[in-house]
């Protein structure tokens, strides 16, 4: 006989409902939407007091993940720590909201994390993941008609840029994005990008079967926040402050500390503040501000992902994309002042970033420079200008710094350095846009993370090499951690491109060349995308990739690679140059791969899930990785219709025949 382990006649069916009476007025009753009538019975239906129903309503998302019990103990995990506190940040805003009488909602569309699904095909969902939340976002906002006002709280790879995507779309609604922060170090150990290499290390002999266990259990050494490195997510972070979305001093704030849970309430106060003023996302949004981001980024040296998700910002707020033109002359002139993981050329956490002043201490040096468009709205209701203005001269500034001395010892100016200071410790501009008969649509390489020793005199790192060809990552890092990749190879990975894995990440090759004793002899070329952490002599993005009949999808074992790249003047070159035995030019060699067929082993992954397919081809259509790999709707359905037409034509030839 089966027993329950509940009251059977405990089992109520009805209830009394809440007491008291809605606050209707004959006017809402004869003009106002059912949907808002309803929305008051379903409010008190959840236990909020009928009288306090008036107040600003104020819609709280973010992407929490994970479950807690009342001790805040882990019962059921989450997939990453950045998302794992970000319910405290939720609590701390609803608070504030509540104390001005205002009515918050929360709603959650948790994030995956790129990090776990290094090497595995849940890489194949994490870019077009970016895509559907953000969508999922702008559903869940305008799910609710009666808000006026949106607050965004995350923080990682993909979580961070769908936010910023939706929130920068509602136009007419003010809107405020609160960064998730990021996690401690390990006070002996190492960071969670290097970690992510201890595979790679153990199979090279380079690590103990004991080291590798210690090293792996203290990586995350405080349970909340994005990693400690300048990655995609810090960047992240990072660009939204520039944009003026968050309030000053926001990114790279400590996960889980008062400090970090002030930035929660002040955010509450900015957006009650923005709803009294009139003041929306498309005050605050702008080309100019755009290209303050774009600046912001190249001084920070951030992750070459975001050359993904600005472009995808931009977009959905109906502002220009940046174009590669545009990126080049940005980096050009816009000095790179922060020492920071994973550049350099000191390893500094992020918690010291933000010690040292963050995202206003570096934009008072950009300032300086003339480089900033200072007269942008922010979510303070303030000009940026306005609110430099206010950092320069705040105690908060002066008492930051002093703590980062009296923690660890380190002088702020070490980590965000002036121009002058940086430019002597032979810091240089972030990104370099290699192109070639190999990448005759572009390419991207980090030249601030290229090891120092394998660049000249005059910032020129030169690596020609007959190349040995992969087409999946998976048999890539088969090779390194079988010692089959030697000092001065050149690797070319093709086939990971949108149509092949949905762009997958490649951390695992990069991070194990990186923390490899010979990887910084070894170049990699690919058609895939890096991690934010990424380093090394790695040119990726390729463009088109070799699914799409890209030349580097053409390469044979043993061709002849040339790279070139220019790390003082952000130019480069990367082409095929025939064989040992028979060289050519790279005009011949353009001609070459013209004729050449694809590599046939090249093939979309088995395993791409139809979702990823079907993502892959939209964002084709819009214009690929350089547009940002966003929908651009009208371009969709004009291909569609012409599509259907075609295969109307087609079938009326058929049936004729």
């Amino acid at each position: 006989m089966e027993l329950t382990e509940t009251d059977i006649d405990a089992i109520e069916t009805k209830a009394a409902g809440p007491a008291g009476s809605l606050p209707l007025t004959d006017e809402m009753l004869r003009n106002s939407p059912s949907g808002h009538l309803f929305g008051l019975s379903q409010n008190v239906g959840m236990g909020w007091q009928p009288n306090k129903l008036n107040g600003k309503q104020v819609l709280m998302l973010s992407t929490q993940g994970g479950m807690k019990d009342e001790n805040g103990n882990p019962v059921a995990l989450g997939y990453h720590t950045g998302h794992w506190e970000v319910d405290m940040l939720m609590k701390e805003a609803a608070m504030e909201v509540h104390r001005a009488k205002g009515v918050p909602f929360s709603a959650y569309v948790s994030d995956p994390c790129d990090g776990r699904s290094q090497g595995t095909t849940g890489m194949f969902d994490s870019f077009p993941y970016r895509n559907d939340a953000a969508k999922v976002y702008r559903r869940l906002i305008r799910s609710l008609p009666t808000r006026n006002a949106v607050v965004g709280i995350a923080t990682c790879d993909k979580g961070l840029p769908a936010m910023m995507m939706s929130l920068v779309s509602m136009h007419d609604l003010p809107t405020v994005l609160i960064p998730g922060g990021v996690t401690l170090p390990p006070a002996q150990g190492e960071d969670a990008g290097k970690i992510q290499t201890i595979g790679a290390r153990y199979s090279n002999d380079e690590l103990s079967l004991k080291e590798a266990a210690e090293l792996g259990c203290r990586a995350c050494a405080t349970p909340g926040g994005g990693c400690q490195f300048l990655g995609t997510a810090a960047s992240s972070q990072v660009v939204g402050e520039a944009l003026g979305l968050s309030i000053p001093h926001a990114a790279l704030a400590p996960s889980g500390q008062d400090i970090w849970k002030e930035m929660a309430r002040k955010s509450s106060r900015a957006v009650l503040d923005m709803i009294e003023k009139e003041i929306t996302t498309k005050d605050i949004i702008t080309n100019e501000s755009i290209e303050n981001a774009m600046v912001v980024h190249a001084a920070f040296g951030g992750s070459t992902n975001l050359l993904l998700h600005i472009p995808a910002i931009a977009h959905a707020a109906g502002c220009d994309i940046p174009t590669v033109e545009d990126w080049i002359e940005v980096n050009r002139k816009t000095p790179r002042i922060v020492s920071v993981l994973p550049n350099g050329p000191d390893d500094h956490p992020t918690v010291r970033a933000y010690l040292a002043g963050g995202v206003p201490e570096v934009m008072l040096h950009l300032k300086e420079l003339g480089l900033l468009n200072l007269d942008v709205m922010t979510v303070t209701g303030k000009t940026l200008r306005e609110n430099l203005e206010w950092w320069e001269h705040s105690s908060r500034r002066n008492q930051m710094k002093q703590r980062l001395w009296d923690a660890d010892q380190i002088k702020p100016e070490e980590v965000i350095m002036s121009p002058e200071r940086a430019k002597e410790r032979g810091l240089t501009s972030t990104i370099t846009f290699p192109v070639g008969n190999l990448a005759p649509e572009g390419s991207i390489i980090k030249s601030t993370s290229i090891d120092p020793e394998v660049i000249d005199e005059n910032g020129i790192y030169y690596h020609k090499a007959k190349v040995k060809v992969f087409t999946s990552e998976r048999k890539a890092i088969k090779a390194i951690r079988n010692g089959e990749i030697k000092k001065g190879d050149m690797m070319a990975v093709t086939g990971c491109g949108p149509l092949g894995t949905g762009m997958e990440e490649t951390y695992q090759l990069t991070s194990a060349l990186k923390h490899l004793s010979y990887g910084k002899y070894v170049t990699l070329i690919t058609d895939a995308r890096f991690s934010g952490v990424s380093t090394g002599a790695c040119i990726g993005h390729i463009g088109p990739e070799g699914l799409a009949d890209g030349p580097i999808g053409k390469l044979k074992d043993g061709d002849v690679v040339e790279v070139y790249v220019d790390t003082h003047n952000l130019t480069g070159h990367l082409h095929f140059l025939g064989t040992e035995d028979q060289p050519v030019s790279p005009e011949e060699g353009r001609e070459i791969l013209e004729h050449r067929v694809q590599n046939p082993d090249i093939q979309p992954s088995e395993k791409l899930p139809d979702d990823t397919r079907l993502w892959a081809e939209l964002q084709k259509v819009s214009g690929g990785t350089w547009k940002g790999s966003v929908y651009d709707v009208d371009r969709i359905i004009k291909v569609l219709r012409a599509g259907e037409k075609a295969l109307e034509k087609e079938q009326v030839t058929v049936d004729s025949k």
